[in-house]
């Protein structure tokens, strides 16, 4: 897979922004070394904006969809006040007990709750409101944790749909993947729904910003 941003743009940001810990760049290796798709990974500056999202936005509860190794779930877990909580959903036992190993090391252990099994289940047993919801878990389920998710977000809350440009193939005509499909169906409903306001960053492999739109 291949980013939005130039490759040497992206380095050049990463050595212009406050540098990561040395846990996250042990367990960005370790990923890299020990995973057959470590790109799923956030990253420094991805994970460093979701970090400023939750601090920007006051969020103590956070639901995220797609754990793997844990960069984002840790990111955000240092970032909650007092008594905030992320709940993580993920299929996969083995990366998720990378990311609780993580955690543990980080201390953020008690500020994440891992669910294991299919997300949607885990939605469904789920109270909110949510203050910050983030979504990067398997492509062709996106419109349906996307519907699954919104009535769990607080009114001033913001949800983050992770690869919405999918290395630009959303805007090549010619692709036509199950994945790129899915993508494209995502960020067509969230334009065409009434209920919510949103802007589609180039960050990395594009991130949906979505909010509840404010009634007049």
């Amino acid at each position: 897979m291949s980013f939005i941003v130039e490759p040497s743009v992206e380095q050049y940001a990463e050595k212009h922004s406050t540098p990561p810990s040395d846990l996250f760049e042990r367990l960005a290796a370790e990923t890299r070394e020990t995973t057959t798709a470590p790109q799923m990974m956030v990253g420094q500056l991805e994970g460093m904006l979701l970090a400023e999202l939750v601090r920007l936005g006051r969020a103590r509860r956070v639901l995220e969809l797609g754990t793997f190794t844990g960069y984002s779930s840790i990111s955000m877990a240092l970032a909650l006040p007092p008594g905030g909580r992320v709940i993580t959903c993920d299929v996969n036992e083995e990366t998720t007990a990378v990311a609780r190993r993580y955690a543990e090391e980080a201390g953020v252990a008690d500020r994440i709750d891992f669910r294991l099994g299919p997300a949607l289940d885990t939605i469904a047993k789920l109270d909110g409101p949510f203050d910050l919801v983030f979504i990067d878990a398997d492509k062709p389920n996106y419109v349906n944790y996307y519907e699954a998710t919104l009535p769990l977000l607080a009114d001033e809350g913001v949800m983050i749909v992770d690869n919405t440009l999918w290395s630009g193939r959303v805007a090549d005509p010619n692709e036509t993947a199950d994945s790129t499909e899915a993508i494209r169906a995502l960020n067509d409903r969230v334009r065409d729904d009434a209920r919510v306001e949103n802007v589609l960053l180039t960050v990395r492999d594009g991130m949906n910003l979505i909010r509840r739109r404010r009634q007049a």
